[in-house]
């Protein structure tokens, strides 16, 4: 990009309108990392309230009329085509992007999504506790019927932001997931669920039995979290720009510049989940602190514009996945985190070496919680939710039959029985929040991390002997040069294959796992 004298003087005006509306939502997402975290329970009726109107005003900044005079204005400069202004050139086309989108929805939609997306959350996790679906059902009515207003503004049954298929679903997914449809999803998870059940029934015929003992060793969470922060610190987290605390459920949220925060979650037993749990929100964070929001040695400081944002969810999820399956459930990984997880929980693991941990954290066992899932089945789980949010969305499923269809899903795609809500439909906070279309970005994240994988190790082909010696940052300086730094200036796709010189293919995922199982089952 240009130095800062030469920008064109509606790019900086630009810039300055996205700043203090990018300001503004860091304080939403501040009182909504809080409602997860401390919030003390009392407090959640007026937080519904903060939280509409904190909604109300950064809508009113990202609508203001003169950002779209400005867009306009830079849309027409024709020094956006020359040479050395193609970071520019992208951060209006994305800005323009956001900006359409956000002046088709009434702001009192707006503000009515915030609230009740609030209201919603907090009768979730009381609903989830008592394993209580109906206590949960009236208020996901609530926020269907509003996430479906939403999708009408964005321009109906599929002919919105994305350009979809018919199906008004695309306008959500595209949210999250520029560009894709629900056709596109649904094509490429079709054959893929074939494939991976294939996997699983070779696995399940070879009736081998995997030792995973060392998996069930308690731990205290205070020894999981020194471990967990230790982990952090060593994959290149800053914690200095950011902290960990524990929530119902895991997630990473990008506050602002220097402000990254991470949440997970302990148990006294499967002292991995945490870990893998506390990995995978590394990952995003990673990402997040690796955005170019601060100038930091650049004469231009992008927060508050698209060059500051993450490409994708998909994208994002590449890079969460990527640290705790690729990396974490590696045996260099062990080979360097076994010993000091020895020294933090004591005489517990004395007696298990690292083919025991490997084996252990790489068995293909269907199970009932997404976020507790196997490598393998895990995109099984994506996949119903993909399925039963698209149903909900047109009404050809009802909300007081998704518990009933969500417990024949998992026994016909993963043949377990579901014994009750908290563990069934319950599980996710996704839907209290509104957040439907973005489920299936998991499953892409998986894609995109195993071709990413791939390009890696060509370019850095020592990596296994540096994260068997704990050393992570020539990984974590790859995505930072390759992925982060970049924000949107591409899409995904295009991102993928200016890396890989490939498009998008589950065959890198598929290789990586049969290779798996292969190891540990030995079929």
């Amino acid at each position: 990009m240009p130095p800062s004298a030469q920008l064109p003087a509606a790019y900086t005006e630009l810039a300055s309108y996205l700043e203090r509306g990018a300001t503004l939502q860091s304080v939403a997402a501040l009182i909504s990392w809080d409602q997860e975290t401390y919030m003390p329970p009392a407090a959640a009726a007026h937080r519904a309230e903060q939280s509409s109107l904190l909604a109300s005003l950064v809508h009113q900044r990202r609508t203001d009329p003169r950002i779209g005079e400005l867009l306009g204005s830079l849309e027409g400069d024709a020094a956006l085509s020359e040479k050395g202004s193609a970071e520019l050139a992208a951060c209006v086309r994305e800005a323009r992007r956001d900006y359409d989108l956000a002046t088709k929805l009434p702001e009192s939609l707006v503000a009515e999504l915030a609230k009740v997306g609030s209201q919603a959350q907090e009768a979730w996790k009381h609903a989830r506790e008592k394993s209580d679906f109906s206590a949960f059902a009236p208020w996901l009515e609530k926020m269907l019927d509003l996430t479906r207003q939403k999708a009408k503004c964005y321009g109906g049954a599929g002919g919105g932001a994305g350009g979809g298929s018919g199906d008004l679903y695309d306008a959500l997914l595209d949210e999250y997931e520029p560009g894709m449809t629900a056709a596109q999803v649904e094509a490429i998870f079709t054959p893929l669920r074939a494939r991976l059940t294939d996997l699983v029934t070779r696995v399940r015929e070879t009736k081998a039995k995997v030792d995973t003992k060392v998996l069930d060793v308690k731990v205290d969470p205070a020894k999981q979290h020194a471990f967990g922060l230790r982990v952090l610190g060593a994959m290149g987290f800053d914690l200095e720009a950011g902290r960990l605390d524990t929530t119902a459920h895991p997630f990473c949220t990008g506050i602002a510049p220097g402000d990254t925060r991470l949440t997970t979650r302990y148990k006294g037993d499967r002292w991995t989940d945490a870990l893998y749990g506390t990995m995978h929100e590394g990952g995003h964070g990673i990402y997040e602190q690796g955005l170019p929001k601060l100038a930091a040695g650049r004469r231009q400081a992008y927060f508050g514009t698209p060059l500051a944002d993450a490409i994708s969810l998909g994208i994002h999820e590449s890079q969460s996945r990527m640290w705790e399956n690729l990396v974490g459930r590696s045996k260099p990984f062990w080979k360097w985190a076994l010993p000091i997880a020895q020294e933090t929980f004591g005489k517990g693991l004395s007696k298990f070496g690292v083919k025991d941990m490997y084996a252990a954290v790489n068995t293909v066992t269907p199970s009932l919680i997404r976020v507790e899932a196997d490598e393998t089945t895990y995109n099984m789980h994506v996949m119903i939710r993909f399925e039963l949010e698209r149903a909900l969305i047109s009404g050809s499923l009802k909300v007081a039959d998704l518990p009933g269809e969500w417990n024949a899903r998992y026994k016909d795609y993963l043949g377990i029985k579901v014994p009750d809500d908290r563990r069934g439909c319950l599980q996710d906070v996704h839907w209290s929040f509104g957040l439907i279309g973005y489920f299936p970005t998991y499953t892409l994240g998986n894609l995109y991390a195993a071709q990413f994988w791939d390009k890696i190790n060509d370019d850095i082909p020592d990596l296994s002997k540096q994260i068997a010696k704990g050393k992570f940052l020539a990984l974590k300086d790859w995505l930072n040069d390759s992925i982060h730094r970049h924000g949107r200036r591409y899409r995904a796709g295009e991102l993928c294959k200016k890396i890989t010189g490939k498009e998008l293919s589950a065959e890198p995922l598929l290789r990586h796992l049969t290779e798996k199982a292969e190891a540990v089952y030995g079929i």
